[in-house]
């Protein structure tokens, strides 16, 4: 689906991936360096203005991000091309729904995160979120914070 709408898809969602990314800001100490799992178009890689890199399996919207970015990287969730312990924030925006395994993704997020300082923000209108809570709660403590469609997971 991503692939269809990419062209559009910051003019689309910019101003709500903005409002998830200030809440974030809100919550958690923004330390570089920062790696955005599910990055899309890479709104968030430049947002903090701080080291950070984001990475995604759709290339078409990686593509529509490397028109105003260059620290976007073709990758998989389930298998992070990082050393242990490389990124002081890791953060998901709205994307941990569309993963194929979010257990994966998650052990590989907390993976590379050096203190489990880490944002997730997922949909609530997936069918999903009760398991990826009961996955979440499986390996880390966390708090929930309303973001209007999203919840944001502050895992510290």
């Amino acid at each position: 689906m991503y692939k269809y709408i990419a062209p559009s898809y910051d003019e689309l969602h910019r101003e709500e991936q903005i409002k998830k990314l200030k809440i974030i800001k809100k919550n958690i100490k923004i330390k570089a360096p920062l790696l955005d799992v599910g990055c899309g178009t890479g709104i968030s890689t430049n947002y903090f203005n701080i080291k950070a890199l984001g990475i995604d399996n759709c290339k078409e919207m990686l593509n529509q991000g490397r028109k105003h970015y260059n620290n976007l990287i073709y990758g998989n969730a389930e298998k992070l091309p990082f050393k242990n312990k490389s990124f002081n924030i890791v953060i998901s925006v709205t994307s941990f729904h569309n993963f194929k395994n979010m257990e994966k993704a998650l052990k590989e997020i907390k993976r590379v995160s050096r203190n489990n300082n880490i944002a997730i923000t997922f949909l609530k209108k997936s069918f999903k979120l009760n398991k990826f809570r009961k996955l979440l709660s499986k390996y880390f403590n966390f708090k929930e914070v309303d973001c209007e469609r999203d919840i944001l997971f502050i895992i510290n």
